[in-house]
């Protein structure tokens, strides 16, 4: 299969190409499936030429190309129905009749606050002449409406509040909210990239529109991206304040499977300038090594290294309802575990060379002994919850 993309380095476009470039170098396991002979990238650069060509050799195309920001709202109309046009006449000057899919907007909906936008009217021309098209020839023709665009790649301080917000948060610059309560529906790019992947299998969601809203029908006109989210400026914010202080806080916040907050996450981050890209922990160092606090989740506890010097042992406590698991990844160790009020020890040899995870059990006083005489001796530790000094539950107690 053949693939031409217009708009190709937009941000929609970039994603887009990099995931079917995947697929065509077989490195996205998740579409075996699925063959790509090219991906033909067309944009600004392009030469008409290339686009003729293109035209002529693909099996599917994915409209992306448009105007969002133009200095002339003349400029609407003719980069997104003008461009539209154009591409289409191609293709029937070969007879290629291969699907065809339209980057439209809410907006071409025409009604409540985009009643009378110019941005809206051209998309919604670009829509009338993809489904006339369609009717012309007999091709299948695929129209989204998409809904306010976010993830990596996407330029911030344009079209995109999420993208400016992340942008300047991560960047220590300011950001403006006029109405906090003002809610966005939001979709993320890699869920736009998987219905678009779909839509190549022909699996894409089908659906009709009441106003803005989304009518699924299987029949239906046009297009939609099942997965979307819904969020106010002001929880985006919170949300992307809580990542900024993550550095300080070493808080993971709550990103549950496929939620929101995880997208946002992910697409902070892509922001983050190379200064911010690493930073530092604070070592807890004495004579017997070091102890660093890597992470803390809320409700999941924490994650720490430890360095223990040659013949140290370190420990010596035990928990009433706190747990460990200690993982030693470097050196040679001895773990040992005696339960309260008895002389049974239990004891686990452990190494780098042969990596297991060691329960350290409440009621159990516990230690880790540096079994070498030259090499430190490294554990991750798992604790179920964050140290808090007001109640540490943690008592010192030899194991023997």
């Amino acid at each position: 299969m053949k693939i031409l993309v217009t708009g190709a380095k937009g941000f929609v476009g970039r994603n887009l190409c990099a995931n079917l470039n995947n697929i065509k170098d077989g490195k996205d396991r998740t579409h075996a499936g699925l063959t790509i002979e090219d991906v033909y990238e067309y944009d600004l650069d392009s030469t008409p030429e290339q686009l003729d060509a293109w035209c002529k050799e693909c099996d599917f195309v994915f409209n992306l190309a448009g105007v969002n920001r133009p200095k002339d709202q003349k400029e609407f109309m003719k980069g997104n129905f003008g461009f539209a046009s154009a591409l289409l006449d191609t293709l029937k000057k070969y007879g290629n009749n291969c699907p065809v899919m339209l980057s439209s907007s809410r907006q071409a909906s025409l009604t409540g606050r985009f009643g009378n936008s110019e941005y809206g009217r051209s998309k919604k021309a670009g829509e009338d002449l993809f489904l006339d098209y369609a009717k012309e020839t007999g091709a299948k023709v695929l129209v989204y409406r998409f809904s306010n665009l976010f993830g990596k790649w996407c330029h911030p301080n344009y079209n995109s509040a999420v993208a400016t917000f992340c942008n300047n948060i991560a960047n220590d610059l300011p950001i403006q909210v006029n109405d906090p309560a003002v809610e966005l529906e939001l979709l993320y790019i890699d869920d736009l990239v998987a219905e678009m992947i779909d839509a190549l299998m022909d699996n894409e969601h089908h659906c009709e529109f009441e106003g803005l809203g989304v009518v699924p029908e299987p029949l239906g006109k046009y297009c939609y991206c099942p997965i979307t989210h819904k969020a106010t400026l002001g929880e985006i914010v919170d949300l992307l304040h809580q990542f900024a202080e993550q550095p300080q806080t070493l808080m993971i916040p709550e990103i549950p499977f496929n939620s929101f907050a995880k997208k946002l996450y992910s697409t902070y981050l892509s922001y983050l300038p190379k200064e911010k890209v690493a930073f530092p922990l604070k070592m807890n160092k004495d004579d017997r090594g070091s102890f660093t606090e890597l992470l803390h989740a809320l409700n999941c506890g924490q994650v720490s290294i430890n360095i223990s010097k040659p013949g140290i042992t370190k420990g010596q406590h035990w928990h009433n309802t706190k747990w460990e698991f200690f993982i030693v990844v470097s050196g040679h160790g001895l773990i040992q575990e005696r339960k309260l009020g008895t002389d049974e020890i239990i004891e686990f040899e452990v190494t780098g060379d042969n990596i297991q995870c060691i329960h350290m059990l409440p009621g159990y006083t516990h230690n880790i002994i540096n079994l070498s005489e030259t090499e430190n001796l490294v554990t991750v530790m798992y604790c179920n919850e964050i140290f808090d000094p007001s109640h540490p539950d943690t008592f010192s107690l030899s194991v023997k």
